[in-house]
């Protein structure tokens, strides 16, 4: 089985009203061109959220792709009798692959970047403009726990609700709505550190 199954396979033009889980099902028989249609109506949905969690667009690839190969090798993990959507079951498969990979980096690595992100910190009386203050919050959001970092990528920029979310990284709606608050809580410590307007994190995280 090649490592990217789904490079240079397009889907067919069958009916696209078919249910993620019917797809699933017959990938279950080995029907690449269900593979390639589920591929083809969710990638940049996935895409999206791994790099949010990685900000490397290489690593996001690959991890989607692993992501994809772990469902073609093994679609019986999906139960949709358990009552979970695909998507957010695929969610989790994304996201706990992502939180892998940043535990895998080599720290020295990780501080360099933060070193790098001091430097360009603005000085406290400047005044930002709107790209300036979300490149900042996407630095600090980028700084915060796996886990509270995917909490709140997920509630905020993927749009799922907090059940959703919950259940992506399998946890109860309190744990995800704690989480939530230690994720804006630290957002806002840190922006407020680094002299930024005290409002930038709840404006941009509701």
């Amino acid at each position: 089985m090649p490592r990217r199954p789904y490079i240079g396979v397009m889907a067919s033009n069958t009916d696209q009203e078919i249910s993620d889980e019917e797809l699933v099902r017959r990938i279950s028989e080995g029907n690449h061109g269900a593979f390639a249609q589920l591929v083809e109506r969710h990638s940049k949905l996935f895409f999206s959220a791994a790099y949010r969690m990685l900000n490397n667009v290489e690593e996001a690839e690959d991890t989607v792709q692993d992501a994809y190969v772990k469902l073609w090798q093994q679609p019986d993990r999906f139960d949709p009798s358990k009552g979970v959507k695909f998507t957010t079951w695929f969610y989790r498969v994304v996201t706990n692959l992502a939180i892998d990979q940043t535990r895998k980096r080599k720290p020295q690595v990780k501080s360099e970047v933060l070193d790098v992100m001091a430097d360009k910190a603005p000085l406290a009386d400047e005044q930002l403009s709107e790209q300036d203050e979300q490149t900042a919050l996407e630095e600090a959001i980028d700084r915060l726990p796996e886990r509270q970092k995917a909490a709140l990528n997920l509630c905020f920029y993927e749009g799922l609700s907090n059940k959703e979310a919950a259940e992506v990284l399998d946890v109860g709606v309190k744990a995800l709505e704690s989480l939530l608050m230690r994720a804006k809580k630290a957002l806002k410590e840190d922006l407020g550190g680094q002299g930024l307007l005290d409002n930038t994190a709840e404006r941009k995280t509701g």
